[in-house]
């Protein structure tokens, strides 16, 4: 009796959000349609768009496996993504592949090939990862190469521990990621109160498997005026203390489901509460302490740290005294 075995070949998704993309989306489109290893699906989400973004993305579906979704209503950016995400759910099993698509950057031909070679070799241990991520070159708005790695530019630190995560710093960006599908019943739906999805995702990550990093350029990655997701903050002081206390708080109410342990979690509920008092008190001398005992996670750099931990002293009344109402 013959037995055939048939060996299943993962299938690879992107996940791609639109909103107002019509100035970069072609050249980004183009470049999928050039993947030396090509994509079985794309989940499109137009998020509310008033240009020509979607009509773009119909002409696109001559050439790339395209499934659109238009939303009247634009709910921003982790909305857009985690609707992707949980369509892709429900078309994929749980050995496929999962890659996150930005409107206006353009990938290298091999960055599917790349990254998905990194994801199914095995450690010394025969452990695969559950999410890599790679490089990027930096392009401007014209598209001219203005440096040659995000990684050094951005002063990225490659391999986190799961604190630093939990304590908002974020290592992963999401176009230069590829991760199992079977991350996605844990990511999604992706909660209100985080910000940038990529965190979440890297996040539970971190606690499903490991992540494994490459130094090798996949993307290039544009900055320009618009940049969901860029170099430098786009919140002022009290937004950003706001949206810190959501992300330990929805940790904390999540800690089962990630799953974080018993040091993880009292280690959120202690930033939880500082980034909560730090909305409330000018001077906040008791946690100091706390910031010098966890200051490699809190302050990954020697070099601003003693200033950056000074800093983390000062509550909103103060900030807003002495560097004005806009900090």
């Amino acid at each position: 009796m013959l037995i055939c075995y048939i060996l299943y070949m993962a299938k690879i998704c992107i996940a791609l959000a639109t909103y107002n993309g019509e100035k970069y989306l072609s050249k980004m489109l183009d470049s999928l349609v050039m993947q030396t290893r090509k994509a079985d699906l794309i989940v499109a989400i137009d998020d509310g768009s008033k240009d020509s973004t979607v009509e773009i993305l119909q002409e696109y579906q001559k050439t790339l496996p395209l499934q659109i979704t238009a939303l009247q209503q634009n709910g921003g950016h982790r909305a857009a993504f985690s609707k992707a995400l949980e369509i892709a759910k429900t078309q994929l099993n749980e050995n496929d592949l999962v890659a996150l698509a930005d409107q206006d950057d353009i990938w290298l031909s091999n960055k599917l090939e790349v990254l998905e070679k990194t994801i199914e070799t095995p450690d010394e241990k025969g452990f695969k990862p559950v999410l890599v991520f790679g490089d990027a070159q930096i392009i401007n708005a014209k598209g001219n190469v203005i440096d040659k790695s995000w990684q050094k530019l951005a002063h990225i630190c490659t391999m986190l521990p799961i604190k630093a995560h939990i304590a908002g710093i974020n290592n992963v960006t999401g176009c230069l990621s590829l991760f199992r599908a079977s991350l996605l019943s844990k990511i999604t739906p992706i909660p209100t109160a985080v910000n940038v999805h990529d965190a979440w995702i890297s996040l539970i990550a971190q606690k499903q498997g490991f992540v494994r990093p490459i130094d090798e350029p996949v993307v290039q990655y544009r900055l320009h005026d618009n940049n969901s997701v860029g170099l430098g903050s786009k919140f002022s002081f009290d937004e950003t203390c706001q949206k810190q206390a959501a992300w330990t708080r929805l940790l904390v109410e999540q800690s089962s489901a990630i799953p974080l342990d018993k040091d993880e979690i009292d280690f959120a509920n202690q930033l939880n509460h500082y980034w909560i008092q730090r909305t409330q008190k000018a001077f906040l001398p008791r946690y100091l302490p706390f910031l010098i005992r966890n200051r490699g996670l809190l302050f990954p750099y020697p070099q601003t740290r003693t200033r950056k931990i000074l800093f983390s002293l000062l509550g909103s009344p103060a900030v807003h005294f002495l560097f004005g109402k806009d900090k």
